[in-house]
């Protein structure tokens, strides 16, 4: 909104909507679940009747979730709502996007470094990072004639909501914006923010110390 865009945002709690609406009045929220089909048609239907079209789409909903499969106990009773979140509600609404905008400026998918390397706690979490890392990479050579621009941004803990119980070091929302558009601007496929921009590096140089860095948060 600083930079003159006008921005829609989305989510599932009202109240966390009427705090932005207040704050950016401006700005269009729009209360949706991304993972029901309905929400999704009603989210973009708003956005082209505020708007008229929709030049970048920030995939950004999500959730983190320990599955410890050596505990003795099932533990796929949330599996579901898990991949339908993480994984395919964003490969949908990406999908309908392109149907009525074929040519965006931009698709963004806030994937995370688990994508590259998968956390002991959290293996499923792992899967369904590494799942939308594969089908960014795929989509971005799609739309290369195009002109389309797709960004995976890979951030790590980040001081949001859902890690507010969280301990150890979180990045600050603001400054994985700004590593965002910076990556924008400069039409990179992929932008790390914080701690995970030595990720690339370890993967090549030293991919075994890089998993017990990993193994242990």
């Amino acid at each position: 909104m600083e930079l003159g865009a006008s921005v829609v945002v989305c989510g599932r709690s009202q109240a966390a909507l009427d705090r932005f609406a207040q704050a950016h009045p401006q700005a269009l929220a729009v209360r949706a679940d991304v993972t029901d089909a309905a929400d999704r048609a009603a989210l973009l239907q708003a956005v082209a009747d505020r708007f008229g079209r929709l030049d970048v789409l920030v995939n950004n909903a999500g959730t983190f979730e320990e599955r410890d499969y050596v505990a003795g106990k099932n533990p796929n009773a949330t599996l579901d709502a898990e991949v339908a979140l993480n994984l395919t509600a964003p490969i949908h609404l990406t999908g309908e996007v392109l149907e009525r905008w074929p040519e965006p400026d931009a698709i963004v998918f806030i994937t995370s470094g688990f994508a590259l390397v998968s956390p002991t706690r959290a293996p499923t979490h792992g899967a369904v990072k590494a799942g939308l890392h594969g089908f960014a990479d795929g989509l971005r050579r799609q739309l290369a004639p195009q002109g389309s621009h797709v960004l995976e941004v890979l951030p790590p803990s980040t001081d949001t909501p859902m890690n507010a119980e969280a301990t150890g070091k979180k990045l600050a929302p603001e400054q994985v914006a700004a590593v965002t558009m910076k990556a924008l601007r400069r039409r990179r496929n992929m932008a790390f923010p914080g701690q995970t921009k030595v990720m690339p590096a370890m993967l090549r140089i030293a991919p075994g110390t890089l998993r017990r860095v990993v193994a242990a948060l």
